[in-house]
C-alpha cells in the first residue's frame, strides 16, 4: 500500500510538472525494426490502393510547410502523415520515435521506398541532393553550408547519366538485396520512373509536371520547397540542417518510417495504425492531413473523422494541414460535415 501511494504521489507531481504523458505506461515501440517486420507491418496495415488523377505527385505543392513547421516542437511519440517529401520536414522538426505515412496510392509507397534507399546511401545533405538529382557533388560544399548555398551550387551542375545509372543500381541493390523487400516488377518500374523524373527535371521539378494548368497556379519547385523560409526568415525543411537530415536518416536506417497504402476515409489503414500504436503503449503526437479533406465526400469525411477519433492520440497532439496547424482535438470538433436534414 505504501509503495502504491508513493507511486501515485510521484505520478501526480509528474503530471503537474510535465503533463499526462509522464504517467502513461512506457512505450514499447522498438528502437529498430527488422527488414522482415518492416515489410510485414507495411503490408498488414495497408488497404487496396486507389488513384489520384491530379498529378504523379512526385513532389508536393505546399509552400507553407516551413511556416507550419515553425509552430511544431520536438514531441516524440508517433507521427502520421500523407504524401511525399513534406513529411520529412515535419519528422525532422517533431523527432518522433516512429512515423507512418498513409497514402491512397501504392505509387507513393514506392516513392517513399526510393527515398528510403537514397537516405541510407547518403551521408550528408549535399550527398543526398547529389543522389536524388543525379548531379555530381560540387567541390568545396561543406556540411555547414545553408540549404540555399547547397541548391545554388547544384544549379550550375548538369545531370549525369552515368551517376543516374550508378545510383539507380544502388537503389535497387539497397531495396532488393540489402533489405530483401519482395517488390513486384510494377513497383520497380514506378521507382525507376520517379527517379528518372528527378534526374530529368532536376531541382526545378514540381508537382504539376508538364500538365496543362492555370498559369496562376502556385507551382513551387523542389528547390523552392526546400529553401522556402518561414515568416521569421528561418529555413525549416529537412535539408535546412545536417542535424535535421540526420534525424530523418536515422529513422529510415532503423526502418521506423513505415509507408502504408490506405484511404483516410477507408475502413482499415488508419485503424490498424492506431491499433499498432495502442498495442505499444504510445500515442500519436502529430497528424499531417495535407488538403486530403478537399477530395473526400461527406460520407468519406465522416469516416475520416471516426478514424481520427479512434487513434490513441495525445491530448496536445497537433493536426497539420497544407495551410496551417491546429490541435487535433479542435480538428475533431470541426471536421465532420453537418448532417443533412431529412
Amino acid at each position: 500500500m505504501r509503495s502504491s501511494a508513493l507511486a501515485w504521489i510521484v505520478c501526480v507531481i509528474l503530471f503537474v510538472l510535465f503533463g499526462g504523458a509522464a504517467c502513461a505506461r512506457r512505450s514499447t515501440v522498438p528502437a529498430t525494426i527488422s527488414d522482415e517486420d518492416f515489410w510485414r507491418l507495411s503490408d498488414s496495415l495497408s488497404e487496396p490502393p486507389g488513384t489520384f488523377a491530379v498529378s504523379d505527385n512526385f513532389v508536393s505543392n505546399e509552400p507553407k510547410v516551413a511556416e507550419n513547421a515553425r509552430w511544431l516542437r520536438p514531441a516524440g511519440g508517433i507521427y502520421v502523415g500523407v504524401g511525399p517529401e513534406q513529411n520529412f520536414t515535419y519528422i525532422a522538426r517533431l523527432r518522433p520515435s516512429m512515423a507512418f505515412v498513409v497514402d491512397i496510392r501504392r505509387e507513393n509507397r514506392n516513392l517513399l521506398l526510393l527515398y528510403k534507399a537514397l537516405f541510407e546511401i547518403s551521408n550528408s545533405r549535399a550527398d543526398f541532393v547529389s543522389a536524388l538529382f543525379s548531379r555530381v557533388r560540387p567541390s568545396g560544399l561543406s556540411g555547414s553550408a545553408s540549404v540555399e548555398e547547397i541548391f545554388d551550387a547544384y544549379a550550375a551542375v548538369p545531370a549525369s547519366a552515368s551517376l543516374f545509372t550508378l545510383n539507380a543500381a544502388l537503389v535497387r541493390d539497397r531495396l532488393l538485396r540489402a533489405h530483401g523487400f519482395p517488390l513486384e516488377p510494377a513497383d520497380l518500374e514506378w521507382i525507376d520512373r520517379a527517379f528518372k523524373a528527378f534526374f530529368t527535371d532536376g531541382p526545378e521539378i514540381q508537382f504539376w509536371g508538364s500538365r496543362n494548368v492555370d498559369p496562376n497556379t502556385i507551382r513551387p519547385s523542389y528547390r523552392r520547397l526546400m529553401t522556402m523560409p518561414d515568416f521569421t526568415g528561418q529555413y525549416r525543411s529537412f535539408l535546412a540542417t545536417e542535424e535535421g537530415f540526420r534525424a530523418v536518416r536515422a529513422l529510415q536506417s532503423r526502418n521506423l518510417i513505415v509507408p502504408v497504402v490506405g484511404d483516410f476515409g477507408g475502413p482499415d489503414a488508419l485503424r490498424r495504425v492506431g491499433e499498432y500504436v495502442r498495442a505499444h503503449g504510445d500515442s500519436v503526437r502529430a497528424f499531417y492531413g495535407s488538403n486530403v479533406g478537399v477530395y473526400l465526400t461527406n460520407d468519406q469525411t465522416r469516416a475520416f473523422c471516426r478514424n481520427l477519433a479512434a487513434l490513441p492520440s495525445a491530448s496536445d497532439a497537433w493536426f497539420v494541414e497544407s495551410d496551417g496547424v491546429r490541435s487535433l482535438s479542435s480538428k475533431l470538433k470541426a471536421c465532420a460535415p453537418p448532417k443533412q436534414a431529412k
